[in-house]
């Protein structure tokens, strides 16, 4: 199902709803270019929220997906992966206009990530858990996330967040500042819909500059220097000890679902 994109209040409020809480496959990424193909065919002048639905902004990558590419021992899919999924990130982060995330519920791993890539994060005051689990569950962090995930966190929170790859609550996300700002459920969206309404929209070139400059630095080391270091995550993916540490999440997630 292509994902939802209505016009409020001359912003783009886009909502995912690839599967349940949003886990991300290669159906997710098609739905995801699918949706920035028509923002920037139909909405190309207006700022942008993009969202979940239910207890879910995005619960990151499908294991049962990726972990059986990952302990495939081909290095061509293990890559082909990755790049599909440094696409569908990039795509976010280096979109011109005002990009935010309107946080509905959990936002792991890489549904962190995605909330990471928008300019923007606002949350809705409710129990959920936001954090980056990849190191735990045996998956190298890719570089160039590494470089999203300082620009957006510092490196300091950046650090902590990915090497200990805890889950937090509410309260301890907002206060590594994950967001912008945290408000009751029913204000969310409008809330989002204020943020990305920054600017009006003759100073979009002046935003759309003003972004690239900010993001400068960051996009050269994706560009430049990740790529040696991400040419190694085929390896990565599939050590021994890693793929014992994917097996032991797959049973877990399996047993849970029992």
């Amino acid at each position: 199902m292509a994902w939802d994109i209505e016009v409020i209040d001359e912003c783009a409020v886009v909502r995912m709803n690839t599967n349940k809480v949003n886990v991300q496959n290669d159906q997710f990424f098609a739905d995801l270019h699918a949706a920035f193909d028509r923002l920037e065919r139909e909405f190309s002048e207006l700022p942008v929220v993009l969202t979940g639905q239910g207890d879910a902004f995005s619960a990151g990558i499908d294991f049962q997906y990726s972990f059986e590419i990952f302990g495939s021992g081909s290095h061509d899919k293990i890559r082909d992966w990755y790049k599909a999924y440094r696409e569908t990130n990039l795509r976010i982060f280096r979109y011109p206009r005002p990009t935010v995330a309107a946080i509905n519920g959990h936002a792991i791993a890489g549904g962190l990530i995605t909330a990471l890539d928008c300019d923007f994060r606002v949350a809705a005051r409710k129990t959920a858990k936001f954090g980056l689990n990849e190191v735990p569950i045996g998956i190298p962090m890719p570089a160039a996330y590494v470089e999203i995930i300082k620009y957006a966190l510092g490196d300091k929170v950046g650090a902590l967040t990915t090497l200990r790859g805890e889950l937090y609550g509410l309260e301890e996300a907002e206060r590594l500042g994950f967001f912008h700002e945290v408000v009751e459920p029913d204000q969310l969206l409008s809330t989002a819909i204020s943020y990305a309404r920054c600017i009006t929209p003759d100073c979009n070139v002046a935003y759309a500059m003003s972004k690239k400059a900010l993001q400068d630095a960051t996009n050269k080391q994706i560009d430049e220097r990740t790529v040696a270091l991400d040419a190694l995550l085929p390896n990565g993916m599939s050590d021994a000890g890693n793929r014992q540490a994917q097996d032991r999440r797959r049973l877990e997630i399996m047993h849970k679902r029992k």
